[in-house]
């Protein structure tokens, strides 16, 4: 429960008595309707959502699991997205209102970086930037030039072996394992699953300095836009080589050589992406609570778990869009 609460709240839950003994209250089972490999909830598509109604999916939903599970959770709801069209939007509107109305709290969601295509060049792109980032990020691409890229298809012939899977995982859990928000913890069969689907359109791009590979970067090419799925760094070396940085540049190039619309960065790490230039979308949490006392604290603490909203509200240099 604490996962997406601001660090000042879970300071306050840590740091009570006995915490080591009873966090486990914290982590009720809970039903998710949702996907990892999607940035958004994955509702009917349009020429079916005039069957399957929001008011039924909703209805379906607590009648199936609602008296299952302590919580239920429908998440990454679009709203008002500038990556999808009207009808999307509108459908994923109207599943939040019969959420509402089911007795569903409604919380903000993680803010998800997107930089659209409308520049010809990495010099134009970064002309939008102030001179301090500019200056700053221009000495970090320097590193680019010790570098070799691979652009390399999912399905290639090398993630037959189980030793380079092995590798581009521990890749990944060492940039997971660093990280402030863990979320689902992708396991070893979900990668070798991913990376040997040659009909994904999965694109690898492996980053080597000095003849070793100390990054990756797994993108999919999907709705005229690039998104950035999965990513693994070897450190310290790709922090020396500033691969963050020289990674996200070299996506927004293939990006805008295809002639793409977007770049979709993801989630986490807004304060980064927003100095790199992305804008934000927000999506939104639909929550369930069974327990009417539990259902009335999480409406209580709700704001506390909103904490990309809250970090976009108290940086006034973060791009906003599509307040709620």
């Amino acid at each position: 429960l604490l996962t997406a609460a601001d660090p000042r709240t879970r300071r306050v839950f840590t740091s009570l008595p006995l915490y080591r003994w009873w966090r486990r209250l914290l982590n009720p089972l809970t039903c998710f309707v949702g996907t990892t490999v999607s940035e958004y909830a994955l509702f009917p598509p349009a020429d079916e959502s005039a069957a399957i109604t929001a008011d039924t999916l909703v209805d379906q939903l607590m009648v199936d699991y609602s008296g299952c599970y302590p919580f239920l959770i429908v998440k990454d709801m679009p709203h008002q997205s500038p990556l999808l069209d009207a009808t999307a939007n509108a459908y994923a509107q109207r599943v939040a209102a019969a959420c509402a109305h089911a007795g569903f709290l409604l919380l903000e969601g993680q803010a998800l970086a997107y930089v659209p295509i409308d520049f010809n060049s990495t010099d134009d792109y970064l002309a939008r930037l102030s001179a301090g980032r500019r200056k700053d990020i221009r000495r970090k691409l320097r590193a680019a030039a010790a570098l070799h890229v691979e652009t390399v298809p999912a399905g290639d012939a090398r993630f037959a072996d189980a030793a380079v899977r092995a590798e581009f995982y521990a890749l990944y859990l060492n940039v997971y394992n660093q990280s402030e928000l863990q979320f689902d913890l992708l396991s070893p069969a979900f990668f070798d699953a991913v990376l040997r689907d040659g009909t994904s359109g999965g694109i690898v791009f492996i980053y080597h300095h000095e003849g070793r590979m100390i990054g990756f970067n797994l993108c999919y090419v999907t709705h005229g836009n690039l998104v950035d799925k999965y990513v693994g760094f070897a450190y310290p070396q790709a922090r020396e080589q500033s691969l963050y940085f020289v990674s996200w540049m070299h996506n927004l190039e293939y990006a805008r050589a295809r002639g793409l619309r977007h770049y979709i960065a993801g989630w986490t790490d807004p304060e980064i992406k927003a100095y790199l230039g992305a804008k934000f979308t927000f999506t939104r949490h639909a929550v369930y609570v069974r327990n009417r006392f539990l259902r009335a604290v999480v409406r209580f603490f709700a704001p506390r778990f909103e904490r990309d909203r809250a970090w976009q509200e108290a940086n006034t240099n973060a791009p906003s869009n599509h307040r709620p």
